[in-house]
């Protein structure tokens, strides 16, 4: 079975390193590519230094495209399985495997690696706008899902084209909800995420507040203008 974990990075430099080493030394079972974003930090001078299978976009994409290149790529060296995986450090590679083999035992299209399948949800505001994007994919889908916003999903081969070659299909709760609506079978697997330990999250207050307002949007109003398919 082919395994192909895909790291989008964009400014990475401080942290990429130890992301990438830590898959090739101890889970180099799975293969992984780095999809360099139009970073204007060292992240490609890095990659291209240590060696490392890298896409180097020669501009920025945003995470949408980036993740798009990375299915690309799955897609045409016919992988089984792909996996969005952050390159900040947050995201554990012990879980691959698991949620691999949890995809396999139910026939599942899409896993994430969810933070709140079974712990409970902290409070905070960020996390008051997590439950309010679970309230709308439970309110268009039927289907709950705890952690939505979480960057550790898991692809199948039916995935990986659908996403590969088709427009607006970012890795956004609006899509996992979109693809649920669609017939695809998605479900939540229990992984511990770290804190970031190095550079800056994208999402600041004021982004995360335009985040949680654009994401309930596109579920509970864009979503049902578009074409049902997978």
């Amino acid at each position: 079975m082919k395994i192909l974990v895909i790291i989008p990075a964009y400014n990475e430099a401080e942290n990429i390193i130890n992301v990438v080493e830590n898959l090739k030394n101890n889970y180099n079972i799975f293969d992984y590519v780095v999809v360099n974003d139009g970073s204007n930090d060292e992240t490609a001078k890095i990659c291209k230094r240590n060696n490392y299978n890298l896409v180097d976009l020669p501009i920025n994409l945003g995470l949408a495209g980036a993740f798009q290149t990375g299915m690309k790529y799955a897609m045409y060296y016919d992988y089984d399985y792909a996996i969005q995986y952050d390159g900040d450090g947050q995201h554990n590679p012990q879980y691959i495997q698991g949620m691999v083999e949890f995809a396999e035992k139910n026939k599942l299209d899409v896993v994430i690696g969810s933070r709140f399948a079974k712990e409970k949800r902290p409070i905070s505001m960020r996390m008051i706008g997590s439950l309010l994007i679970e309230l709308c994919i439970l309110m268009t889908t039927g289907k709950k899902i705890k952690d939505s916003t979480s960057g550790m999903r898991l692809y199948d081969r039916k995935m990986i084209r659908k996403l590969a070659t088709s427009m607006n299909y970012g890795p956004e709760p609006d899509t996992i909800a979109y693809l649920i609506r669609c017939g695809a079978k998605v479900e939540e697997y229990q992984v511990h995420m770290n804190e970031r330990t190095a550079g800056e999250s994208y999402l600041n207050l004021s982004r995360s507040i335009k985040y949680m307002f654009h994401m309930c949007s596109s579920i509970l109003i864009v979503q049902w203008f578009r074409k049902k398919g997978i």
